[in-house]
Parts: C-alpha cells; sequence; structure tokens
C-alpha cells in the first residue's frame, strides 16, 4: 500500500492508526538489544541519505555511540509501521537529542509528529542541527525553531558545524 502525504495541521494526524503507522514510547527497561539494533539501523540509513558530508569512516565511528544514545536517553518515542521501527525521536533536559526516520518515510509528516509530540508532550524547546544539513535545518525552522548560536564542531569535537536552535515562542 503507497502512503499518502498527510496534513499534519489535522489533529495529530488522524490518519496515522489508518496507515499502520503509530508512535510507541519505550521506556528504559524495554530497549532490547533488538530493537536498539533495528533504530541503529534506521538512523544509519538516514544519515547516509542525509549527511552527504560524513566519510564512511565517520559513520562507522558514530555507531556505538548512537547505539549507547539510544539505550540512555531519558524520553524515547519509536515509530513503527506494523511491528517494524521506521523512525524515532530521543529526548532529554528539553531537548530533542535524535530525530531519524527511513527515508522511504520522509516528507509524509511523520517528523512533524514527532516535533509536535516532543513540544506539547515533552516539553521540548531546544533541538542541535549540523550545519551541512540544511533539509533539517529547514525542516526545524517550519516547526516553530530558530537559531541562536553556532558552534564550529560537534558534540564529540568533529569538524561538523552545529546550529543550535530553540522554539521561537518562548
Amino acid at each position: 500500500m503507497r502512503i499518502s502525504k498527510i496534513d499534519t495541521d489535522k489533529k495529530r494526524c488522524q490518519e496515522l492508526p489508518l496507515l499502520g503507522v503509530y508512535p510507541n514510547v519505550v521506556h528504559r527497561d524495554k530497549r532490547t538489544y533488538i530493537l536498539i539494533l533495528s533504530l541503529t539501523e534506521v538512523w544509519e540509513r538516514s544519515v547516509r541519505a542525509s549527511h552527504d558530508f560524513l566519510a564512511e569512516e565517520d559513520i562507522q565511528k558514530l555507531i556505538p555511540a548512537v547505539r549507547e544514545a539510544l539505550e540512555m536517553i531519558a524520553n524515547l518515542v519509536v515509530l513503527y509501521h506494523g511491528d517494524d521501527p521506521v523512525g524515532f525521536i530521543g529526548m532529554e533536559d528539553r531537548k530533542v537529542e535524535m530525530l531519524f526516520l527511513a527515508p522511504e518515510y520522509w516528507g509524509y509528516g511523520f517528523g512533524a509528529l514527532l516535533i509536535d509530540m516532543a513540544i506539547k508532550d515533552y516539553g521540548c524547546v531546544f533541538v542541535d542541527v549540523n550545519e551541512q544539513n540544511p533539509k533539517a535545518r529547514h525542516f526545524y525552522m517550519h516547526m516553530g525553531f530558530r537559531e541562536y548560536e553556532r558552534t564550529e564542531t560537534d558534540d564529540q569535537g568533529n569538524p561538523f558545524p552545529i546550529i543550535r536552535m530553540r522554539l521561537a515562542d518562548i
């Protein structure tokens, strides 16, 4: 079945149950090894499609940190299509720390759904985005975030500039 575009202005994307796509909170004690591997695969596919500034070596070096972050992040919401994880958002201390969707799920309102949940249900007002990822930067601006700081390196000290953003309404 082909997924049709979702009007994200509709209340919490009412069509999602009809598509078999739904978000689910996954507490730390329920994050199985298989789930972490599946989410890492979603992350890797998403990064390969959106982070063309990363070399293969960079991606491989990041995988262990991604797995650890998925295990340890305070709040994790996984987006499922049927039984398969197809995206996730990780949040902590009012900040979206990670948001990744499988590339075939881009452009259907699922990222907006997850950001909406982060803002309304978890009080998130901050997000960081790689400067070299203009689509993500534009997405967050569209969702109401505004730039307030730029760093020359990412949080691991790698030479990938970061744009720090906060929700415009705060």
